[in-house]
């Protein structure tokens, strides 16, 4: 029988006529988001945001990795497993066509254009609703997802009505639309159609009782009046006109008689305009609001951004709405080579635009603003102000006491714009430019659909960007999109190719830089050094040598003017294209000291920063981090561990971009401190990949500059990381050239390290004696030079030795040992891996209630202090002391658990670990075929990890039979 998934209703998975029970309301809330964004990633991070919104509880990862666990049990239930994968980056819903009730929705829909029959299309598609959308599920992304999903299903509800009215079929709908109208009383369409619909029944009293509660309800709960449309049809239906029955000629109401509406100014409407449709709706709502006086929407973002476009769009949309006239002027304050229209100028346009007589128009400007507002008083007019400077550039303009409409567009925002409803205009989405793209390129870019999106990369989803580089491949029928792709590609040539002969990007910002003041463009210029991502106020002061408060202000102008953009608060960022060409200002306008300088004071801050962070984190650590001076520019001053820990998770990307710049550079230095500051914090919360980049481009920087001491540090941080990601033999070689380099050196310090890190190896391939040879040299190392906290790490690796060798006892006494020796110094990590590890030996001396125990408080230490790796190992370790307990059940919900975090975090070993449990566990419950499959998928992994346990898994295959 085939698996559907629902929630367009309650939530839920189901078998033929049988819903499949097992999920708790989170649970459902999980799977409820995973189907509403189906084939797409989504990370853990964004799971947390969605299901608890700005403030998650502290167990909310584990919340969402049990979640995922009983999702996967309820799907295996279904037959189902294979449409919950886990990714890289995430988890996805992989669904087949017909599974899902809401892409079924869609389709329909989309089917209804073409049919021959569209209302039994759409009848189809509104058949598969059951109540209101994720019924039964609460989460913070639940209201806004239910909000956008009954208004598609209204908005289907009201065109089927339409197509039954036109067909005739008034009586059937009397009922439906009743039954809608009560659950939705602010919807005028939806009483617009059960008027007619009455009428057309005979009904007329009771078509006008619908109109009089509906218009009443309307005043009393939002203060406004119904629409023109909806009175016309009111008088109509009142006047019992011919138009409104069946198969008469006029399908809609004849409009009252009135004044011919004025011509309209409004300049072309696009044809193919794409997208936007949030803000259309939001400009919809605002132009048909008849409680407003006066309506003003100012609509900013950056250059090439669509603004115009928007705003005439918007203007078409609305002007039935404005009988009176729709007016435009463009002030050309972004206009190249244009003066800005003055605001005098501007106000005998629009009086003129009014039909006001050139003769009845006053010489001075204040008093043709006092004509302009007279004239407005009793029209209702829509009237647009294209390319405004500022507040100052439109305040003369704006009407006084009037029923009219103003759009206004600018760069700028219009922060001083009393009583305007701001829009900022974002970019496109990746559909809307698709969409757009496709629309005036055609058949070629249907055919290449990757190389497409890779063009709407390279063009950063700007619309302006977009339109050029699809009318260039328009006009050039050789080209693939592939190659327009490969041109763009080209960083010194991009925004070349990205212009015309009448408009460019290159051009549209170029202008927008002009219009900087001296210190926003210095700013602007040095932003574009920076090597990584985003950067806050401190960042930026330090790369421009400016105060503290000065720069915050620059940056927030600079915002302001729309020439960075804002993901989160505090956090400034450029555009792809906006960034190459600040690049090549700063490369015209700054001399090479100068771009040298501002990156040495950006690096040395990072550098300080970064050190101030880990002191918090660590304070017990290393002991050989180098001591950085404070610099000369502002500096953040860290509360507490969380202020230092949301830095360093802030600033991650940032920190790896600035040590590869630096190591092939002018601040090798910079790197291999960046690499020894950051190793704890890399290690501990599981970042191989950038902690592997760092610790390699140190060692290159290192070698170059004959820095043994900083190239046996490199080397060693590089063994534990290609340790960890099972790369053995290369961690067992560089673990062995830093030893030696220590050793010759004189280094005690790194020799211990170094001696504990090969134990680590040793006892990873089970190579026991070598293993405790090592341990007990650094021990000796460490109590020799006082490294107490160096020395815990030693004990309890011991204790690993003898739970291995079977030597409980002795296994328990170096990891009690090990214990106290962590809690007398605070180190919450070190707390954690031994309570894992005295679980362990708990187990082995079949003491389960204890090891469990131990293993849940070794989980909740490493979710609190924020160690992934430690919780995957955690929940392994829970894992295996289930099966033991004879509850393979809850075995298998933990593997998967662990599973899930350790493919997330590139952890081979703990993703071994958890296939070979989940074998076991599964072998357990009698479900042999999914033990063979794990169990192969964890072969696969040991024997690319090349460790012992590769024999374990065969000899359990081969019991499996």
């Amino acid at each position: 029988m085939r698996v559907r998934f629902t929630i367009l209703g309650p939530v839920g998975v189901s078998v033929g006529d049988r819903m499949v029970p097992g999920a708790a309301p989170r649970h459902r809330a999980v799977l409820a988001y995973l189907l509403l964004h189906a084939r797409t990633v989504i990370s853990t991070d964004r799971l947390i945001g969605a299901i608890w919104g700005l403030t998650p509880p502290g167990t909310a990862r584990a919340q969402i990795h049990a979640s995922i666990a009983v999702i996967r049990k309820v799907l295996r239930e279904a037959g189902a497993a294979q449409v919950l994968q886990t990714r890289a980056a995430g988890y996805v819903i992989v669904s087949e066509p017909g599974q899902l009730d809401l892409e079924e929705f869609t389709s329909r829909i989309v089917a209804a254009r073409t049919a021959d029959d569209p209302a039994a299309q759409l009848r189809a598609a509104l058949a598969l609703w059951r109540d209101e959308a994720f019924a039964d599920v609460l989460a913070d992304y639940v209201d806004e997802a239910r909000a956008r999903l009954t208004e598609r299903r209204l908005t289907v509800v009201e065109r089927l009505a339409e197509l039954e009215l036109a067909q005739g079929r008034h009586e059937e709908l009397i009922d439906e639309l009743t039954s809608h109208l009560a659950v939705h009383p602010l919807r005028e369409k939806l009483c617009g159609h059960l008027m007619l619909a009455l009428h057309r029944s005979g009904r007329q009293a009771d078509a006008l009782t619908v109109a009089r509660t509906f218009r009443d309800r309307l005043v009393e709960q939002q203060g406004l009046d119904p629409s023109r449309t909806f009175l016309t049809l009111e008088q109509a239906i009142l006047r019992d006109d011919a138009g409104l029955h069946p198969h008469s000629t006029p399908v809609q109401p004849a409009p009252v008689a009135g004044p011919a509406p004025r011509p309209s100014f409004l300049p072309w409407d696009t044809p193919d305009f794409a997208g936007r449709t949030t803000e259309l709706d939001r400009l919809d709502r605002s132009g048909t609001d008849k409680g407003a006086v006066v309506i003003i929407s100012a609509i900013d973002g950056m250059a090439g951004i669509g603004k115009t476009t928007l705003a005439v769009h918007a203007a078409h949309r609305l002007a039935a709405h404005y009988p009176d006239g729709q007016l435009f002027i463009d002030l050309h304050a972004h206009t190249t080579g244009q003066t800005p229209v003055e605001p005098g100028t501007a106000l005998e346009v629009l009086l003129r635009q009014l039909g006001v007589p050139a003769d009845r128009i006053p010489a001075a400007d204040t008093e043709r603003a006092a004509l302009w507002r007279a004239e407005l008083t009793h029209r209702r007019v829509l009237i647009v102000l294209d390319n405004a400077a500022d507040t100052d550039h439109v305040r003369p303009l704006l009407p006084g006491a009037s029923h009219s409409l103003m759009l206004i567009t600018s760069r700028r925002r219009l922060v001083d714009l009393d009583g305007a409803r701001a829009l900022s205009l974002d970019l496109l989405s990746a559909t809307d430019a698709v969409e757009l793209f496709t629309a005036i390129v055609g058949e070629r870019a249907i055919a290449e659909p990757v190389a497409v999106l890779d063009v709407l990369q390279l063009c950063g989803f700007l619309p302006l960007a977009v339109r050029i580089a699809a009318a260039r491949l328009h006009h050039r029928p050789r080209w693939t999109v592939e190659y327009l792709a490969d041109r763009l590609r080209d960083q010194r040539r991009r925004l070349g190719e990205l212009s015309t002969s009448e408009r460019g990007v290159a051009a549209a910002f170029t202008l927008s830089y002009q219009q900087l003041n001296p210190d926003q463009q210095r700013l602007f210029r040095l932003l574009s050094l920076h090597p990584g991502a985003d950067i806050d106020p401190y960042a930026a002061a330090a790369l421009a040598d400016f105060p503290l408060e000065k720069a915050e202000a620059l940056l927030e102008d600079l915002l302001d003017a729309h020439v960075l953009l804002q993901h989160e608060p505090g956090r400034y960022t450029f555009h792809d294209l906006l960034r190459d060409h600040a690049r090549s200002v700063a490369s015209a306008s700054e001399s090479a000291d100068a771009r040298h300088d501002a990156l040495t004071r950006l690096f040395d801050h990072y550098l300080y920063t970064a050190s101030a962070a880990i002191d918090l984190l660590y304070p017990g650590g290393d002991g050989r981090r180098p001591r950085i001076p404070e610099p000369g520019t502002p500096t953040r001053c860290f509360g507490d561990v969380t202020q230092a820990t949301a830095w360093l998770d802030a600033e991650r990307v940032n920190l790896i971009a600035t040590a590869t710049h630096a190591a092939d550079r002018d601040w090798p230095t910079h790197t291999s401190h960046l690499s020894i500051t950051l190793f704890y914090y890399l290690y501990e919360r599981a970042h191989h990949a950038d902690a592997l980049t760092l610790h390699t481009q140190a060692l290159s920087a290192s070698r170059h500059r004959s820095d043994r001491s900083g190239e046996a540090r490199a080397l060693i941080h590089l063994g534990v990381v290609n340790c960890v990601r099972g790369r053995h033999a290369q961690a067992a070689q560089q673990s062995r050239q830093a030893l030696n380099l220590f050793r010759r050196l004189g280094d005690r310090n790194g020799e211990a390290a170094t001696l504990n890190n090969l134990g680590n190896l040793h006892l990873m391939l089970r190579e026991y004696d070598e293993a405790h040879k090592c341990y007990r040299c650094a021990i000796d190392l460490c109590r020799e030079l006082g490294r107490r906290l160096n020395e815990a790490v030693a004990l309890g690796n011991v204790g690993l030795v003898y739970e291995r060798q079977g030597r409980y006892e002795e296994a328990h006494d170096y990891h009690r040992q090990a214990l106290d020796l962590h809690r007398e110094l605070g180190g919450g990590q070190g707390e954690a891996r031994v309570l894992n590890n005295l679980g362990r030996v708990y187990q082995r001396q079949g003491r389960y209630e204890q090891a469990l125990d131990h293993h849940r408080q070794a989980l909740d230490l490493h979710c609190e202090i924020g160690s992934r790796d430690g919780e995957t190992e955690a929940l392994n370790h829970l894992g295996e002391a289930e099966r033991l307990m004879s509850d393979p059940a809850q075995a298998v919900d933990r593997h998967h658990e662990a599973l899930a975090l350790a493919l997330e975090l590139g952890n081979h070993p703990e993703q071994g670990r958890a296939h070979d449990g989940l074998a076991r566990a599964h072998r357990d419950l009698g479900r042999l075929d999914l033990a063979h499959d794990h169990a192969k998928l964890a072969l696969d992994l040991y024997t690319g990890l090349g460790v012992p346990e590769v024999d374990e898994v065969r000899d359990f295959l081969a019991g499996l039979g």
